[in-house]
């Protein structure tokens, strides 16, 4: 039998959350993959997110720049997600899924990679991308990352004007040099 002493430092442990929990049951389990089905559907892009030793207020400092973006973030066990995976047939071979998992992923097709890509050069020793799903079917670690650095709608078009600008601007100045000469 357990000593009173014994019984009330377990009881202190256990309100910690030190012990583990109970097992999720499978009704829950169930209910959990029917989010994430609802979640690959709904997303137009998603990023896999190892965020092994991340500390807690990093994260939150992550969670929120990227709730500002539009990008939703969560952190999900890898045997539900592979199972919703499963279930909803993306094309591609299924990147692997190791250390702890987050899923990031918005209506924005470029924003989740991005976001994630932005913080993973802040922390690249407890932050990495794994992989994603864009536009329907797997991608890989460096695909996600070569997605995370294309530039954004604003920095596209400017470039765009200055590509059609530069001709006029060359005629201008080619102008300008001959009425120099007379």
């Amino acid at each position: 039998m357990l000593g009173t002493r014994k019984f009330v430092r377990l009881a202190e442990i256990n309100l910690l959350g030190l012990i583990n929990k109970m097992p999720i049951s499978r009704a829950k389990k169930g209910e959990i993959v029917e989010r994430l089905k609802k979640m690959f559907k709904n997303a137009k892009s998603l990023v896999f997110v190892n965020f092994h030793g991340l500390n807690v207020a990093n994260a939150t400092q992550m969670r929120q720049a990227l709730k500002g973006e539009g990008v939703s973030y969560t952190v999900a066990k890898k045997t539900l997600t592979k199972r919703a995976l499963a279930e909803e047939g993306f094309e591609g071979a299924e990147p692997s899924l190791g250390g702890e998992l987050a899923l990031a992923w918005g209506e924005d097709m470029i924003a989740p990679a991005r976001g994630i890509y932005s913080f993973h050069k802040k922390w690249p020793e407890s932050l990495k991308i794994t992989g994603g799903i864009f536009e329907g079917r797997f991608m890989t670690a460096a695909e996600m990352e070569e997605v995370a650095q294309i530039p954004t709608l604003d920095v596209l078009r400017g470039k765009f004007v200055n590509i059609i600008n530069s001709p006029i601007q060359r005629l201008v100045i080619g102008l300008n040099e001959i009425s120099k000469i007379k």
